[in-house]
């Protein structure tokens, strides 16, 4: 069954590059980045492993952890590893599940048949320490995925779960932000927007980012 946003999403026992890995205890209270790739030593994989190892430091800064997903099995990752870390000139510093048996594939429905046969498909899940999915992007196998993208969405996510508000098109962190519709009381309005706010159109009212 697909999984939509919203959905808590399924727990898993699978082996990996670092182990074996119980999904719920292995996320712990993190936001998690699962991200799934159809094959080992595949070119825009091996670019894409690599561009996430080296943002590790952004990822751990917003509380998230990384792991990847690949049909190989573990003795393959750990030599596909070895190429990432040698091309890629970073240190692997997440797990790669190896999901021979496809149970995860399964679970988080990434066989797309007429897309890659019964290879998994390249999509990245955002779940959030309540284990439930805030965001499912899916690329085509011919292009990179964006993961400054990624942790745009992330920052949007942390920022809208706290305060009243959204995040409008092309929105960076330390942008300003959009007041959701619902609040339309003057006094609630000054309360929980000291820095005051600009009224584009009734539905539209601008204000700096809350929390900078």
């Amino acid at each position: 069954m697909a999984l939509r946003l919203g959905d808590t999403v399924p727990n898993f026992t699978q082996a990996s590059s670092e182990g074996e890995i119980s999904f719920y205890d292995w996320a712990g209270d993190s936001w998690v980045v699962l991200f799934s790739h159809p094959k080992d030593y595949t070119p825009v994989c091996t670019t894409e492993l690599g561009a996430v190892a080296r943002l590790k430091s952004e990822f751990d800064k917003r509380g998230v952890k990384t792991i990847a997903l690949s049909v190989d099995d573990v003795d393959s990752h750990m030599g596909w590893i070895k190429d990432i870390e040698e091309t890629q000139k970073v240190t692997l510093n997440y797990p790669i599940l190896a999901d021979g048996d496809r149970k995860v594939s399964d679970l988080y429905d990434m066989i797309h048949p007429n897309s890659l046969n019964n290879l998994t498909i390249r999509t990245v899940f955002v779940i959030d320490p309540a284990k439930k999915l805030r965001l499912s992007i899916t690329y085509p196998a011919s292009t990179g995925r964006n993961f400054n993208e990624i942790l745009r969405v992330i920052d949007s996510l942390q920022l809208t779960d706290n305060y009243s508000v959204a995040t409008p098109v092309n929105w960076q962190d330390g942008d300003d932000c959009v007041i959701v519709p619902s609040i339309t009381d003057p006094k609630e309005l000054e309360e929980k927007f000291p820095k005051g706010y600009t009224p584009v159109k009734p539905y539209l009212r601008m204000t700096p980012q809350p929390n900078k």
